[in-house]
């Protein structure tokens, strides 16, 4: 396949879904990957309360067994928590449980676009931490042509399995590339620059993403209190990043 699509020359690129970072991660020096609703605002919560946390890409038999090779606490689908079992994709839900010291958190986007990475960085972004995120990134030298980065918005899926471009995600995207170019980092690629557009031009982030199709979704079952958690405007100072297997939370960056 040509190279169009690399968004060459940018400091600051931006795409979408698990393809996506799989075709930008050999050529940049971080991903970060957005997943609001609810991966990567998760992982915030998680990290908050010092768990590490593992990706994981199935929701099946084998996460147990993965969970158990990595003596952790296994999260399972937000209707499957149980008082023995409370650990969950749901933040709320996580941040209500016993903290866990070792979580394994799957994630069929988040998880998948976390694996793609190879020896890039890989951050866990979201709106809660989006000033966080930014500040830590350009701090550490990511965003420059020498050591670019690629925010990788997330996205779901529709029946048939093809990615369904998220507003949730395209806002949190949106706001840490906002961030990042208020520390220097740039050029953005024009696709960068547009999630940074949105992002600045919605007047009501918190609104927008109540009332957008996943925002519905997950209120209409049951579970608005994990949209009100993933609104909370930069209310998250920790910056998880996957070393050895896990998000944690790194030293603050250098100011």
């Amino acid at each position: 396949m040509s190279d169009w699509f690399l968004q060459r020359g940018h400091g600051v690129r931006f795409e979408w879904g698990p393809i996506g970072a799989r075709r930008l991660a050999p050529e940049v020096a971080c991903l970060v990957v957005v997943d609001v609703l609810s991966f990567t605002t998760s992982v915030t919560v998680a990290v908050e309360a010092g768990t590490r946390v593992f990706p994981y890409a199935w929701r099946d038999e084998t996460a147990a067994a993965f969970a158990r090779e990595k003596a952790a606490e296994l999260a399972v689908g937000r209707r499957a928590a149980t008082a023995t079992s409370p650990w969950s994709l749901s933040p709320a839900a996580l941040r209500r449980a016993p903290a866990a010291p070792r979580l394994v958190l799957p994630s069929p986007n988040g998880s998948a676009i976390s694996a793609a990475a190879g020896g890039s960085t890989v951050v866990a972004g979201c709106l809660r931490n989006a000033k966080a995120a930014g500040r830590w990134l350009a701090g550490h030298g990511y965003g420059t042509p020498g050591r670019p980065l690629a925010v990788i918005a997330a996205g779901e899926g529709w029946p048939d399995g093809a990615l369904r471009p998220a507003l949730e995600d395209l806002l949190g995207a949106g706001a840490i590339i906002a961030e990042l170019e208020s520390h220097g980092a740039g050029p953005l690629s024009p696709e960068a620059a547009a999630a940074r557009s949105a992002f600045a031009g919605t007047a009501d982030v918190a609104g927008a993403v109540a009332a957008c199709s996943s925002g519905n979704e997950l209120a209409e079952g049951g579970f608005a209190e994990d949209v009100a958690i993933a609104v909370e405007p930069d209310a998250s100072a920790v910056v998880p990043v996957l070393a050895d297997g896990a998000f944690t939370n790194p030293p603050e960056s250098p100011r």
